[in-house]
């Protein structure tokens, strides 16, 4: 191996080392001075207000009454109301069996409706 040969692959690989390392530097300083915005950011800011207006939704309808149909008399209650109204039907077991299969057979029930004829 002579001098030349040896010169020239040093060189090569110093250029190469340099190439890399120059590579590194350019990639760091577009990195740090331009930024890339979230991918996601906006549909971030969507599932928020959605998940808000859901939680405020499930709030209104776990906390109020609501008269779901007035024909069958179904009401939706508050929990801590329902809860209450429940302990005190299940005090006679077999008396709130009775009323809550009616209570079923009613709200199953075909709703009637008039006829026009």
């Amino acid at each position: 191996m002579n001098y030349q040969t040896i010169t020239r692959a040093s060189a090569a690989g110093v250029g190469i080392i340099l190439a890399a390392v120059l590579f590194a530097f350019v990639t760091i300083g577009v990195k740090l001075l331009a930024p890339a915005p979230a991918i996601d950011a906006d549909r971030a800011a969507e599932r928020a207000k959605a998940l808000a207006e859901i939680r405020a939704t499930e709030e209104i309808s776990l906390n109020h009454s609501v008269v779901i149909d007035a024909k069958r008399g179904i009401i939706r209650l508050p929990i801590e109301t329902a809860m209450a109204l429940a302990a005190q039907k299940w005090a006679n077991p077999s008396a709130a069996r009775a009323d809550l299969n009616s209570r079923a057979e009613k709200a199953t029930a075909p709703v009637k409706t008039e006829s026009f004829e």
